[in-house]
């Protein structure tokens, strides 16, 4: 009888344990940060009000550590963008130029990498943050702290695995915008041409 007191005693201790593991804030930002690069494709729709269909854009992406984001847009026009803790240029016929820091967009952009790069301090300045879920199936809700921020989100969704799938964002006009990230990988290196676009 002392043995199954002890081997329940033993489960139940396992079973607190395993509560206080729980998936959290610092194991995904651990895990988002982990690869050097990662290569992938988007889907991106926007749907807003005055529409009945989304816009839909596609392209691909290249995430990497200490350099920024390469959003290369494929349709429905080719336009190639970076972004970096400088802000954010765009690709022209002369090279890249950095574009004004103040637009809804940079901000939105900024917002990106801080989620792909597994940023949860940089995140929680600006909203509060609640996960739940476990690493390879999860769900981060952010709901904005400041008043600039609830003027423009609701309440952002971000849903992942080992790494971000898709990005959900709900503002405050009724308008909405999903992007899906798809193919992803950090088994690739960057190549030298993007090697270079990143030290322009």
């Amino acid at each position: 009888m002392n043995s199954l007191f002890k081997c329940l005693g033993a489960l139940a201790l396992l079973g607190i344990s395993s509560l206080a593991q729980a998936f959290d804030l610092q194991q995904l930002s651990d895990q988002l940060a982990k690869p050097d690069v990662i290569h992938g494709s988007f889907i991106q729709e926007k749907h807003l009000r005055a529409l009945p269909q989304p816009l839909t854009s596609k392209g691909t992406f290249v995430l990497a550590k200490n350099h920024g984001l390469l959003w290369l847009l494929k349709t429905p026009l080719q336009q190639d963008y970076r972004i970096s803790d400088k802000g954010i240029a765009r690709r022209d016929a002369n090279g890249w130029e950095m574009l004004p820091n103040k637009s809804a967009g940079a901000e939105q952009n900024r917002l990106f990498l801080a989620v792909l790069q597994g940023d949860s301090s940089g995140l929680q300045r600006d909203f509060e943050l609640s996960l739940s879920g476990d690493a390879q199936n999860w769900k981060l809700t952010l709901t904005p702290r400041s008043m600039l921020l609830k003027q423009v989100f609701n309440q952002i969704n971000i849903d992942g695995g080992e790494l971000v799938h898709s990005i959900e964002l709900l503002e405050t006009q009724g308008d909405r915008t999903l992007l899906r990230m798809q193919d992803s990988t950090s088994a690739q290196p960057l190549s030298d041409a993007e090697q270079h676009d990143f030290a322009e």
